[in-house]
């Protein structure tokens, strides 16, 4: 009876006393000056003006080579005039790969020639080329089935389509293709490969790219090319008549000496938290074909142009420390960014969020966390104040853009500012990614959604691990 007095006690306290109503994560008068912050970018086209500057001034920016070093200068240039602290290069070393001649043609049963871009990595067929007849597989893991030595001095052909989506998510698939085919044909005593282009395009350029890093070690590989989409299917339809196709391919890339490149690094310093860091990044370099302005010069812009909305936006520096990283030689892999990781491994501690724009020039949708789990709603208050540009939350698997691997697996928090994608793989990596893909006020939505968000995690106490 007494328990039972006990018991109906406690639920007539626990029906009677107020309910704890949650307190909103940012105030009206925070969410104000974003929201002030993200009008304005958008009335500005700095970001565009950014871009239009790196590809007309530098154009290509091959790691490792004089261009990637000029478009150094030009940052460390652009950065100090507007007024950041602590403009710095972090150097560091890379194998210097640079593309050579390329050519390939069906010799027999129809004579003609196809249009190929040499993979990065890839090593030469010497100025004699390779000849041989050209075997078919469907993807990387029928040419895996395949058994040793079952390939001697063939062409293989790898012919894996890639979807296209919103949210790049057909790439992750795609991509084994152009990082694999050269080690796996060449265990079946192949001479050369060949792989449908990784991407959506079906115009005649073809998309190159790094096949395994050139700091990864193994073996050599065989010459390796990606054919474009039409020149694909004009091979597969040769191919379905039954007779033996013989293709000659010629690729003269060099692999030299270990040349400079480096990370470009600025900050607003913090006025009270100076070091704790927030890191908003972009890559530098890009591929030799094209001008690199939607892999990653739009990430460049995007990211420069928003820190200094938020330096010119605001009376005095935010909370904390704003670290702009223009990472050098991501293209051939990621090797700024291991650098980075390495230099500061001692305060990656202090390291509070840190992101990367490298998905282009189209408008973000989608705002990706990689919080703890107890900090999950502190994500969905930041894509609340986001929302009016057409911002919804998103998952807790930001994987933060390839930059930041590093940083994720050393455990900081990591969010994606997800852009539509939906015509990124027309472009990337081809001769085709240039200005006139991004018209003008293209990037300043990117730069309204970033400046919102640096300013609301540079100026408050939350932790996000």
């Amino acid at each position: 009876m007494r328990y039972l007095r006990h018991t109906f006690a406690v639920i007539v306290l626990a029906a009677i006393a107020p309910v704890a109503i949650s307190r909103p994560v940012f105030s009206d008068a925070v969410v104000e000056s974003a929201t002030q912050m993200m009008q304005a970018a958008r009335a500005d086209n700095h970001g565009y003006e950014l871009l239009q500057s790196l590809t007309t001034e530098i154009g290509p920016r091959l790691a490792g080579t004089p261009a990637e070093a000029r478009a150094r200068q030009w940052a460390v240039a652009k950065l100090q005039a507007s007024g950041f602290a602590n403009v710095r290069i972090d150097e560091f070393q890379v194998p210097l790969w640079l593309r050579g001649e390329e050519r390939a043609e069906i010799l027999s049963p129809f004579p003609q020639s196809l249009t190929i871009a040499t993979l990065g990595g890839s090593v030469s067929t010497g100025v004699q080329g390779v000849t041989g007849e050209v075997v078919s597989f469907d993807s990387l893991a029928a040419l895996s089935a395949a058994p040793a030595g079952s390939l001697q001095s063939r062409i293989v052909f790898v012919d894996e389509p890639m979807a296209r989506s919103r949210d790049g998510s057909g790439y992750a698939a795609a991509v084994a293709k152009r990082r694999m085919t050269a080690y796996l044909a060449a265990e079946k005593g192949a001479s050369a490969a060949l792989i449908r282009s990784v991407g959506t395009s079906s115009h005649r350029f073809a998309h190159t790219g790094q096949m395994r890093a050139v700091v990864e070690e193994g073996a050599a590989g065989i010459p390796t090319a990606a054919l474009t989409a039409p020149d694909a299917d004009q091979l597969q339809r040769a191919l379905a008549y039954g007779e033996p196709v013989t293709m000659k391919i010629v690729m003269t890339p060099e692999l030299l000496p270990p040349a400079t490149s480096g990370n470009v690094i600025a900050e607003i310093v913090g006025r009270e938290a100076p070091d704790e860091i927030v890191v908003v990044s972009a890559h530098l370099d890009s591929w030799d074909q094209g001008t690199g302005a939607v892999d990653d010069g739009a990430g460049v812009a995007i990211v420069i142009a928003a820190a200094r909305a938020l330096m010119g936006g605001m009376e005095k520096p935010p909370r904390r420390t704003v670290r702009i990283v223009l990472f050098g030689a991501e293209e051939v892999g990621l090797v700024g960014a291991r650098h980075y990781a390495q230099t500061y491994a001692s305060t990656l501690e202090q390291h509070i969020v840190a992101t990367e724009s490298d998905f282009g020039a189209g408008d973000i949708w989608r705002f990706d966390t990689r919080f703890g789990q107890d900090k999950i709603h502190l994500g969905r208050a930041i894509a609340q104040v986001l929302e009016p540009l057409g911002i919804a939350p998103g998952n807790n698997q930001a994987y933060g853009g390839p930059d930041m691997k590093y940083l994720r697996e050393a455990g900081v928090p990591v969010v994606t500012l997800m852009q539509d994608g939906s015509d990124y793989f027309d472009l990337h990596h081809t001769p085709n990614d240039t200005l006139d893909k991004v018209p003008p006020g293209a990037l300043d939505q990117n730069v309204a959604a970033h400046v919102a968000y640096l300013y609301l995690v540079a100026n408050s106490r939350l932790y996000f691990r």
